[in-house]
């Protein structure tokens, strides 16, 4: 096996890693309530994420993997376009328009996300 051939996958590795963000990028010392209507809905892995407006700016939303959000009785159809839910959850440190969600509120229903 040559240098390269071993390198080669470790880079592809790091780059991924790099892509997802880890959870200390989020500043948990300040809860973000927000009333929000989503849009952009994307129910996937490694976890489920949206667009909202907050503060004249798009914000993404980032929630808990699927599987963790549906075994607790989260729906897709639940936070699907123009539904209004309430989010709580942290904001990035770096200022980046991007929230952490921990708590969906749907009516009278609070899934928690963590």
């Amino acid at each position: 096996m040559t240098l390269r051939n071993f390198l080669l996958p470790l880079a592809f590795v790091a780059s991924a890693v790099a892509a997802h963000h880890g959870w200390s990028s989020y500043d948990a010392s300040k809860t973000l309530t927000i009333d929000a209507t989503l849009s952009d809905l994307s129910w996937g892995n490694p976890h489920g994420q949206a667009k909202t407006r907050y503060k004249g700016k798009t914000w993404t939303v980032i929630f808990a993997p699927v599987s963790r959000m549906e075994s607790r009785g989260l729906t897709k159809e639940m936070v699907g376009p123009k539904r209004k839910v309430r989010l709580v959850g942290y904001a990035r440190s770096d200022g980046t328009p991007e929230m952490r969600i921990e708590r969906v509120i749907v009516g009278d229903k609070t899934v928690e996300l963590r």
